[in-house]
């Protein structure tokens, strides 16, 4: 870790305890309510030192925002809502994803990503 200011500490506590990818906004709000005052700026910068360091990785998901996960999380996939648009961490992964690779590929890595509604917005209808 870089400097270790009340911001960065802040934002490190919060990125710790999320149990879901967050956006740059979302650790903003939660950030400021331990260390009020707390700008986009500030959280943009230490995102991407984290991201330097290694500490955290980037989720990039369809028709959002990037967010940010702690980068030592086990393997796993991400649920996105189509009613809410809300991230959410799916640890479980299919065991034979190497027969959907075409001959003659060489698979490196997968990303899969589900998506439907949430439990929330599913009550609601």
């Amino acid at each position: 870790m870089r400097r270790k200011t009340r911001q960065r500490v802040a934002i490190c506590e919060i990125l710790r305890g999320a149990d879901r990818p967050l956006s740059p906004a979302e650790v903003r709000t939660r950030a400021a309510a331990k260390v009020p005052g707390v700008g986009i700026a500030t959280v943009y910068r230490a995102l991407r030192a984290l991201l330097e360091e290694g500490w955290l990785t980037r989720v990039e998901i369809r028709g959002g925002s990037t967010l940010y996960e702690r980068a030592d999380l086990r393997h796993h996939h991400h649920f996105q809502c189509d009613a809410c648009g809300m991230c959410y961490d799916v640890f479980a992964c299919t065991r034979d994803i190497e027969r959907l690779v075409p001959p003659g590929f060489v698979l490196r890595g997968h990303d899969l990503l589900l998506h439907g509604l949430c439990e929330e917005c599913a009550s609601r209808r």
